[in-house]
């Protein structure tokens, strides 16, 4: 299996060169150069299977014979060590669910990808002996998965960038108190800067000695543990051969939903993707119109993780179209946009909508969602209302943090206090390390350049 970068310059690459290297050295991201195809009877088989073993076949698809198959095996044996529920929705018809994706160690879908490319770089680096940055931002839930999954890892170091002012207090303390290999920058500005500081820095020449990789959905590393759950979730609720399915997906960096065409590439029979996304409405108004422009600054929502002017896969999404788009949001070429709308229908939810979601889903259906899932759950909503009621396929909506990460929100719309998670007993109660910076790349360079002095 061979990669290629989306800008279309770079050379093609192994599976461990684009893990390790996170980005493409022309700046694009890198895509499979083919997708490999399950058939009918793999698929359907998975109905028999646990999720570890579900997410040995893709990866293995994906990586051949880079690392054994025993070793691969015991790295997602070790990685998927948590439940993965999958919630029938009362009063909504037969074949309506949600799909929990909180049940890992950080209470986020990220830990599904976070610990998975932990312990494949780990694999790597161990058996290179040599020392990896992990260079991440976030905007709430990946820089604490990943800051917990690369958590003590001696050949990797992880550095951690949010906005200040825009993750919640229990996203920000998974992160900040951690300690040892991991630390976390607070930037004076909006995830969208920090992510551009992370690809500059990525660019920068004068920081190649820092061995730098991403855990950030830029990384195809994430992706492909991100098509699994669907696979899962569909050989859960689907009773007999090519049954079709829709999900709906709360995007924010747009990850997510790539894993999801990922897995839709390989065979599984999604009939559409609804892309719910926030007041940052850029693609919604893209599919719609053909013209793309970023909104800069990013808008501040409740769905905090969502909080993307530029989401960077949808240079991805464009490629699964065969189209392309630069690293700046420029469309080089335009993507098969009447195939692209009927596979995806998006829709932006704003911030009155998601709470009314939240009150709505728990008084109608006894359903406890947080903002990220809510914006999904209303997608779906709005998506049945659109077709008239005339959808027969099973339904999967993605819940993808747990509602006790966000106890504020949901307390004041609910007047109820969410069951805590594990992960977050005792958090609010350990001591914070972290460095607020500004909002200037050169002063992150040279702070970047003094660690190594």
């Amino acid at each position: 299996m061979k990669y290629y970068s989306t800008n279309g310059v770079s050379q093609k690459s192994s599976f461990r060169e684009v893990l390790l290297q996170g980005i493409a050295e022309d700046k694009g991201l890198f895509m499979p150069e083919v997708i490999p195809r399950l058939s009918q009877k793999e698929i359907f088989g998975f109905k028999e299977k646990k999720y570890p073993e579900i997410a040995f076949t893709i990866f293995s698809k994906f990586i051949g014979k880079e690392i054994p198959e025993k070793d691969l095996r015991k790295i997602v044996e070790d990685t998927y060590n948590f439940s993965v529920p999958i919630e029938k929705v009362r009063g909504v018809g037969s074949g309506t669910y949600v799909l929990r994706l909180d049940g890992g160690p950080t209470a986020s879908f990220k830990d599904f990808a976070a610990r998975t490319m932990a312990r494949l770089m780990d694999y790597f680096m161990r058996s290179d002996e040599k020392k990896l940055t992990i260079l991440v931002a976030t905007s709430g839930d990946t820089g604490s998965a990943v800051a917990n999954a690369f958590y003590g890892l001696e050949n990797i170091e992880v550095i951690v960038l949010f906005p200040e002012k825009e993750v919640t207090s229990n996203q920000r303390r998974q992160m900040t108190t951690l300690g040892k290999n991991i630390s976390v920058l607070a930037v004076k500005g909006k995830f969208d800067d920090c992510q551009a500081m992370v690809k500059r820095a990525f660019a920068d020449s004068d920081l190649c000695e820092y061995n730098f990789s991403s855990a950030n959905s830029i990384n195809l590393g994430r992706l492909i543990p991100q098509s699994v759950y669907y696979f899962y979730s569909y050989s859960r609720v689907a009773d007999s051969f090519w049954e079709k399915i829709i999900f709906s997906v709360p995007c924010g960096n747009f990850g997510n939903l790539c894993g999801g065409l990922i897995a839709q590439r390989m065979g599984l029979p999604v009939k559409k993707f609804v892309a719910a996304v926030n007041e940052n409405d850029e693609f919604p108004i893209f599919l719609e119109t053909g013209r793309y422009k970023k909104i800069v600054p990013s808008k501040k929502c409740v769905s905090n993780a969502m909080n993307v002017g530029h989401p960077s896969n949808l240079s991805r999404l464009i490629d699964f179209y065969n189209g392309q788009m630069d690293e700046n949001g420029k469309i080089i070429k335009l993507p098969d946009l009447e195939k692209m709308r009927g596979e995806i229908f998006s829709v932006a939810v704003s911030d009155n909508e998601t709470k009314k979601t939240i009150i709505d889903a728990y008084n109608k259906h006894m359903l406890l969602l947080e903002p990220h899932g809510a914006v999904a759950w209303k997608g779906l909503e709005v998506f049945l209302e659109k077709s008239g009621g005339k959808v027969e396929e099973k339904l999967v909506s993605l819940e993808t943090a747990h509602p006790s990460k966000f106890p504020e929100e949901i307390e004041a719309l609910l007047n109820i206090k969410p069951a805590l998670h594990p992960c977050l007993k005792g958090v609010a109660e350990k001591k914070e390390n972290f460095e607020i910076i500004e909002n200037d790349y050169i002063s992150f360079k040279n702070l970047l350049k003094g660690r190594k002095e």
